[in-house]
This record gives C-alpha cells, structure tokens and sequence, in this order.
C-alpha cells in the first residue's frame, strides 16, 4: 500500500461522520423545505429540473461533489494558499462591482452561462482561512497594534467591496469573525465598545426625531450623549476607582445642562445636544491629559472611546440617510417600531408570522401549508423558507431543525478546541461564528426580532451559492480536523 493510499484510508476513518449526519440531514430537510415552498399544483415532480426544486436537488449533489473533492485534497494546500485564495476573492469581490448587472438595485451576481453566482458567500471561506493563517503566525500577537489593525482590515475589506455592490445585509455577515477574535484573545472592551455602537445607532435613530419640550433638542442624540456619560463614568469606577472625579463630572454636568435649559427656554434658544457633546469631548480631553501626567493606558483607553462615540453618534445620521439602500431604511425604521408599514416593509414579517402561526404545535403536514401555497409570503422560498417549515411542521418541526443547528455548532466548538494548532482552530470558529450569524439573523427576521437584511438560512434557503459557501466552508474544516491525527 503506498503512501497517498494510507493517507485516503486515514482521512476517511479519522473524518468526523457525526458532523457530516447532521450536514446530510440540513441538506435534506432543506430540499423538502424548497419543494414545499415552491411546489404549485399541476408542476411536474420534485425532480425535474425545470422547477425550483429540481434546480435545488442539483446544487445539493454538486454540493456533495464539492465536499468529496476537500475531502480528497491534502489539508495543506488551505494553510500554504490562504493569502491566495483571499486575494483572489478580494479581486473577484472587485470585478463584480463594474461588470455584475443590476438585480433589483444590487450588483452582486456574476452570470456564468446559464449560471449566477455571488462571490461574496465564497469569500467568507477566503475571509476565514486568511485569519487563520494571519493569527498563526510565530510572532502574532492580539496585544500589538500592528497585528490587531491587519485583522481588522482582512475583516473590513470584503465588507467594504460587497458594501459597493448595494449587498449591506451580507456585508454585516462578516462582523461575525470579531467572535473569533474575541475567543482569539481580543479584549472584552472591544467587544462591548461594538455593542454599544448598536445601543447609539438604535436610539439615535429612533427618536431622533422627537424632541425636549425647547422644540430643538433631539431626545435621540441627547439620550445618547448621556448614555456615553454613564458608560464612561462606570469605566472610571471599574478601572481607576475614581469616585470623586465620577461625582464632580455629574455634578457639573447637571448645573451646565440646568443653566443651560433655563437660558434656551426664556432667553435665547441652544440645543442641549451641542451643549452636553462639548462635555463628553471636554471630558475626553481631560481623560487625555490625565493618560499624558500618569502613564495610565486606561485613561487613554476611556479617552479615545469617548471621542469614538461622539463622532459615531453624529455620523449615525449620515449613514443611515446616505448609505444604507432606501429599503433597508424602511426595514430597521420598521423592526423598530418608527413606522407602521403593513403593505409595505412590515408586509414580509407579517405574512411569515401568520404562516408560522397556523402552522400551529404539529403543523398542517408538507405541501398542505395554505399560505406557502397561495404565495402570501414573499422570498418563500430564499430569505424566509423557515415559514414553510413552521406552517407544515409546526412548533415540533421548527423546534427540530433549531436543535440540529445548535448540535451542529456544539460539535464544531468540540472540533475546534481539539485542533492541534492554531490555524485549525481560528478556522473551526469562524465557521461556527458564520453559521451563527446566519441562523439567528435569519429566523429572527422572520419572526420580526431582527431587521430584515437578506441572507440566508444555511442549507435550507433556495440558491447554489449560498449552499456550496457553507459547505465549503464546513468540509475545509472536516479535512483540516480529519488531519489533526499525523499534525499532533
């Protein structure tokens, strides 16, 4: 027996078949899913390939086909090209901008023949190898500045091209990979600094339009400039103790906003934002000096966020009224409640609730759903396909498929923590973090939690690039782990 025999004989007993059962039973729940989502009386069966359902049964089986190749390439080739296959899916991300055609105002898809593929679900297998093999180098370090910016700009990179391509919803995809920075080593602060950058675009936006009772003073960016007030006095506590300076900055904070309101409401008009901003940034600089007389990096730490803040509070606006696509503004105003839109953005999410509902604990059984079958929910098949699964499985049947998605996430946090080296390990999470991203994005859209953005729920939803992306991305980790044996 040679060597590269032992070696196939080695992959396929040491390939971890408890991930792959639970891949094979997605993919199949997924396919019945798309047929009863698209299935309409009088179409031929499941099988033929003029119908949705038999286009889906063919990318399943490509799909298959993609799967057994990882598995039969050396597991080598993902670490000793990683930076190729990155730059190559950077430069196609790139391409696609100027020469994708226009699909309801979106540039995201490549047409191959009678094909369409969008790059940017096979980036994120680039986007994750690359911080693998970035993170696994001897010299890394998440403390230095240098290493941590070149993360950040692997991670930003793709989001900034698909941003280009009028993709905002897949781009926000890739915010999952700070979770496997996170795990990697990256400080706690960083994570929760995101966190409420969410708490500030959320606020701001809702209620930037409703104002103090001056008639000039936005009860949006006024709630948060005090927000940034509390965080930043509770990092002064927690981090230098500093009781007295905490109480002197609200004591005088409340006798300047105070004055300040009396003077705007019988004298002369100011806006209490402008007033309470120049505090923060006051304060930031005075948190500067303080880092510059002690040598204390927490202060400069509590400095610079207080400066991000601000500006990212007053940029909030900009971006949502210049960047973000007309019919992502109506989506987040109405997941959060700014607007009453039935027929309009709102329509998507109540259809899915109703369809779910009816669904009731057993459901109506497959092909038996009344509102997939007379088509009251839009994307039924694509964006929102856990609805069929509500409305013909019902309580039991979605319940089933949430429990298959966390087993298959449990196993891979297993895999990835008995990876052997670093690299396999940065790649197992990334592709947990991804498949996180998804599925709660997703069924929490169409249960109206989370905004409605547009990606797919992994296996299930309609489509081959979305399908061959995750399973790429999964079978590249199988091989990686398939190999841990000869690597410890």
């Amino acid at each position: 027996m040679n060597i590269r025999e032992k070696k196939r004989i080695s992959v396929w007993s040491s390939i971890d078949w408890i991930t792959i059962i639970i891949y094979l039973l997605l993919l199949a729940l997924g396919w019945l899913s798309v047929c009863g989502a698209s299935y309409e009386y009088g179409d031929p069966d499941f099988l033929d390939f003029t119908t949705r359902s038999g286009k889906q049964f063919i990318w399943m089986m490509c799909a298959l086909g993609v799967a057994f190749v990882l598995l039969m390439l050396d597991e080598g080739i993902y670490d000793v090209f990683a930076y190729l296959f990155y730059g190559g899916m950077m430069i196609l991300l790139f391409v696609t901008i100027f020469v994708a055609k226009d699909i309801k105002g979106s540039r995201s898809w490549l047409q191959i023949g009678q094909l369409s593929i969008q790059p940017a679900e096979f980036a994120k297998f680039a986007t994750a190898l690359a911080l693998a093999k970035y993170i696994s180098r001897y010299s890394f370090s998440m403390e230095k500045w240098k290493d941590f910016i070149v993360l950040i700009a692997i991670i930003l990179l793709p989001v900034l091209l698909i941003i280009l391509q009028s993709e905002t919803g897949t781009a926000l995809v890739y915010l999952a990979f700070f979770l496997v920075l996170y795990r990697e080593g990256m400080p706690g602060a960083i994570l929760f600094s995101g966190f409420c950058a969410v708490v500030y675009f959320v606020i701001g936006i809702k209620f930037d339009k409703v104002f103090l009772s001056d008639g000039i003073t936005s009860v949006g960016e006024f709630s948060v400039l005090v927000i940034i007030l509390l965080v930043v006095s509770g990092m002064l506590w927690v981090y230098e103790k500093k009781w007295n300076l905490i109480k002197t900055l609200w004591g005088t904070s409340l006798l300047i906003l105070g004055s300040t309101y009396v003077i705007s409401k019988y004298i002369y008009t100011i806006d209490l934002v402008f007033v309470l901003a120049s505090i923060n940034l006051v304060l930031a600089l005075f948190l500067f000096i303080l880092f510059v007389k002690e040598k204390k990096t927490s202060f400069l730490f509590i400095s610079l966020f207080t400066i991000v803040s601000v500006v990212f509070l007053f940029s909030v606006d900009y971006v949502f009224n210049n960047i973000l696509e007309d019919h992502h503004q109506k989506r987040i105003e109405t997941a959060l409640g700014m607007v009453d839109d039935p027929r309009g953005a709102e329509y998507n999410v109540n259809q899915s609730k109703i369809a779910i509902g009816s669904g009731g604990f057993s459901g109506k059984g497959f092909l038996n759903g009344t509102q997939t079958k007379l088509k009251y929910v839009p994307e039924q098949d694509t964006d929102f396909i856990f609805c069929t699964v509500g409305e013909e499985q019902g309580f039991v049947g979605s319940v089933a498929v949430l429990v298959l998605f966390l087993i298959l996430m449990l196993r891979l946090i297993v895999l990835a923590e008995r990876q052997p080296n670093t690299f396999g390990r940065v790649y197992g999470y990334s592709v947990v973090s991804l498949l996180f991203f998804h599925v709660f994005v997703n069924i929490g859209m169409v249960l109206g939690l989370t905004p409605v953005i547009g990606i797919p729920l992994p296996f299930f939803s309609y489509g081959g690039s979305s399908l061959w992306g995750f399973t790429i991305l999964l079978f590249v980790f199988l091989r990686i782990d398939a190999s841990r044996v000869r690597r410890m």
